[in-house]
């Protein structure tokens, strides 16, 4: 039997990708080793939204094409498809795919093996309009699965690569999400994670469709218990999606929503589309429609022009904002985005000093959050044993539906079903639960 090996670098999306080709490699009759092994092919799905991603991206091929000098490494991703020359010329790889065309991936290993001729199968992603289908009935390893609804963005953030890596927006059929969602929880999920590159704009280039049909429509899969959206722009929160929120049992309460930057003038430089009032009035209609919902967010720190004075406003906006955690970035020169090329890009240092006093933040959001369930009991999907500080090897934990990292003491047997547990103590990784009772007894089949 033929032997697959695969490595995949950055998102969500890149993991969800990755378990949709091991679905084609697995049909075609390979068996999946480590990347550390010997394999016949190797995979790599590569990510580009930073320099450094890129550099990550060439040592992991280089690690490939060193274990096995006689496999066929495939490099595909978003590096694939911006640079796909770059990547050609590292001596070693044999196909490079971008972001579309995947579902020929077999075929054209087939034809490498014939030929040894090295191909390039990398086509120009903006001139596709169509979502391309990559099915993923059940993943390797994970509780929560997650269902891709679209690909690509319009936005053209100054700052960002990703709409030259995976093409303009186009969303997931309507009756094709169905679909999968119905043999995620025949495979046993009891909740899904809608993903994508822009996954609000869900819908945008649909007709008489949107986000929030389709969470109505989410909200009637029979057996589906929880519904977590992975990321949604301030901006395409609309009244309908907030009803949803509002209404329905299986929305999870917690939102993901990037603000990158507390400030107007930094905003707008970074060619976002809402003001700091926009956001904090989205945010108060959420918290109304949602109580208790968690908002986390993403910010960047030190882009071009902000000032101590521009920095100082956006702290104090995040202060009042009172986030349940932050991912704090430092900005990084992307080659190809205009941010690139802009004057005023601040200091190294003074980027560090900011990114410190935001993660401080952050844990102190992130306690904060969790001290106010203190003695709640809440729905916990264990998805791992918790292998932190001094236990016995007997606790588990799992997220709640609004995102707080729970351990308790209950067996593996529990891992994939919905538990009652209560919240003893808060913390910032970590709160520790008691094990109440179980909900479902139906496992994960993995």
């Amino acid at each position: 039997m033929p032997t697959v090996a695969f490595h995949t670098l950055g998102c969500k999306v890149n993991h969800y990708e990755t378990e949709a080709i091991w679905q084609l490699f697995r049909e075609g009759g390979y068996e999946q080793i480590s990347f550390e092994d010997e394999s016949d092919v190797y995979v790599i799905n590569t990510c580009t939204v930073t320099n450094t991603g890129d550099k990550k991206s060439r040592q992991v091929i280089r690690r490939a094409v060193r274990r096995n000098p006689e496999g066929i490494v495939v490099v595909m991703g978003c590096y694939a498809q911006t640079s796909p020359s770059e990547v050609a010329n590292i001596p070693g790889v044999d196909i490079v795919l971008g972001t579309q065309g995947r579902e020929e991936l077999l075929n054209l290993i087939e034809t490498y093996r014939k030929d040894r001729m090295p191909i390039n199968a990398v086509k120009n992603i903006m001139k596709t309009r169509e979502y391309e289908e990559l099915d993923v009935p059940e993943f390797t390893d994970r509780t929560r699965a997650s269902l891709k609804i679209q690909e690509g963005c319009n936005n053209f953030c100054t700052f960002c690569i990703i709409p030259w890596a995976r093409g303009l927006m186009r969303s997931r059929k309507p009756e094709n999400v169905m679909e999968q969602a119905k043999k995620l929880v025949e495979s046993g999920y009891k909740e899904v994670v809608l993903t994508g590159i822009h996954t609000g704009g869900y819908g945008e280039d649909l007709e008489h469709y949107n986000l929030a049909k389709l969470l109505w429509d989410l909200d009637k899969v029979e057996g589906l218990e929880r519904v977590r959206i992975s990321s949604i722009e301030a901006s395409q929160i609309s009244d309908e999606v907030i009803e949803v929120l509002n209404t329905s049992k299986k929305m999870c309460r917690h939102l993901h929503i990037p603000l990158q930057a507390g400030d107007d003038i930094v905003l707008k430089r970074m060619r976002r589309k809402y003001t700091v009032e926009e956001y904090r009035q989205k945010i108060e209609q959420i918290r109304k429609a949602m109580p208790g919902v968690a908002i986390t967010t993403d910010v960047i720190v030190g882009f071009p022009g902000e000032t101590d004075e521009l920095f100082e406003n956006g702290y104090r906006f995040m202060e009042e904002i009172q986030f349940a955690e932050m991912h704090v970035f430092p900005y990084s020169k992307r080659t190809g985005t205009p941010a690139a090329k802009f004057a005023d890009q601040v200091p190294e240092e003074v980027k560090n000093d900011r990114v410190h006093r935001l993660i401080e933040l952050s844990n102190r959001f992130s306690l904060d959050y969790s001290k106010k369930f203190v003695g709640q009991v809440l729905e916990v999907i264990p998805e791992s044993l918790y292998t932190e500080g001094n236990n016995d090897g007997t606790m588990v934990y799992g997220y709640s539906d609004n995102y707080l990292r729970i351990a308790f003491h209950g067996s593996t047997e529990l891992i994939g079903k919905i538990c009652k547990v209560r919240l003893d103590e808060p913390g910032v990784e970590y709160c520790q639960g008691t094990f109440v009772r179980e909900l479902e007894s139906s496992l994960i089949e993995s």
